[in-house]
């Protein structure tokens, strides 16, 4: 294997800023690590697409992000891509790929009541995918789905600095707690990587008790094993990436520099 260039990047790839949760957390184990992370804001959002659909577009686009930045590790910070795709790209191409799936192991382990919530997109609820990770992890737990596409919208409006209807939030606690069994729920797997940006709300929207678990933290330590040793440096300023030109993008920007992002790009 040839010697990994200390500038080639992390490529971080999500359908829009949902994966910023992911990159928090490896900022705080490699910060020293030249970032790009890919944003597919002209895909977004990937739920209510079939599973072709978002298989060849996170294919074909992690094929291009791949050949023109050389990156050393993809992390595919998405839940609903990573269920579909994450196979083929491994397929694909011929670096490290790490993926995004639902926390229902840990939430299992934690929850007390023994009914746990899991909040996704549409497509990530339904997929066999978690339903193994159900058998295998959640054996004598009542596990209860909803999706809830509207907090992805929330999640981009809040980046954005825009007005979010607050009732979105309720709704989103209500699909689950409105199902038979709901009201025991003490633990929600935040399924989807846009939705931890939005956990205050949601924790404010479920009342006291309950307890939010998601993947970012053991997809930050499993990027820093895969890298170990491993020389990193930043030659340029790390960089946005979007796959599509739109008037809203210049009001992501200073939520994009909180997050160590100062250069914005389109593919």
């Amino acid at each position: 294997m040839s010697e990994i260039d200390p500038a080639s990047p992390l490529l971080l790839f999500d359908s829009g800023v949902g994966g910023l949760s992911v990159l928090a957390e490896v900022r705080n184990l490699l910060p020293a690590a030249p970032v790009i992370y890919a944003a597919d804001n002209g895909g977004l959002p990937y739920g209510p697409k079939t599973e072709a659909e978002v298989a060849a577009r996170v294919c074909g686009l992690l094929g291009r992000m791949a050949e023109r930045y050389r990156p050393r590790l993809i992390c595919i910070a998405c839940n609903t891509a990573s269920t579909i795709a994450l196979g083929m790209v491994r397929d694909v191409l011929e670096i490290p790929i790490v993926g995004t799936v639902p926390a229902i192991k840990p939430a299992a382990e934690q929850t007390r009541s023994g009914t746990i919530g899991l909040l996704g997109t549409a497509a990530t609820i339904r997929q066999p995918y978690v339903d193994r990770l159900e058998a295998e992890f959640a054996q004598g737990i009542l596990l209860l789905r909803a999706a809830a596409p509207d907090l992805v919208t929330a999640a981009e409006a809040k980046l954005r600095g825009e007005p979010v209807d607050q009732s979105v939030y309720q709704r989103a606690a209500a699909a689950l707690r409105d199902q038979a069994g709901g009201e025991r729920i003490d633990t929600v797997v935040l399924a989807c990587t846009h939705f931890p940006l939005v956990e205050a709300e949601l924790a404010a929207a479920f009342g006291p008790g309950v307890r939010f678990v998601h993947g970012a933290a053991g997809i930050a330590r499993r990027i820093d094993r895969l890298t170990d040793g491993q020389a990193m440096a930043r030659p340029a300023p790390d960089l946005a990436l979007f796959t599509r030109a739109e008037p809203g993008l210049p009001t992501l920007a200073p939520a994009l520099v909180r997050y160590g992002l100062t250069r914005m790009e389109v593919l």
